[in-house]
């Protein structure tokens, strides 16, 4: 059995993971302590879902992000190394798609 997960960062949102199935046991969004991954791949996964709310001015979100350009590309560059380490984790049987548009 193959199971799919989506990859992307949303405000308000604790993890960059959602299954595919709306009625999977890894939850939707994606409960990280569900997944067979390492504490380290979790603690990673997480600590990028909350410097990805840095991203949005709260005061309105509609406004252009406040961080710079660096910040962004540091963002980006973590967050494929996450992505990358996550599949290289999870294995055969995992499919992640990256949709984060980054």
């Amino acid at each position: 059995m193959t199971h799919y997960l989506r990859f992307f960062f949303e405000a308000g949102v604790d993890t960059p993971l959602w299954p595919q199935d709306m009625g999977s046991p890894y939850g939707h969004p994606c409960v990280l302590e569900r997944l067979p991954i390492s504490p380290a791949v979790m603690a990673e996964l997480a600590r990028l879902s909350e410097w990805y709310q840095g991203s949005i001015d709260w005061d309105y979100p509609p406004n252009p992000s406040p961080w710079s350009d660096e910040e962004l590309r540091l963002f980006k560059e973590q967050a494929h190394a996450a992505l990358e380490e996550l599949r290289r984790e999870l294995g055969e049987g995992w499919v992640v798609w990256d949709e984060s548009l980054l």
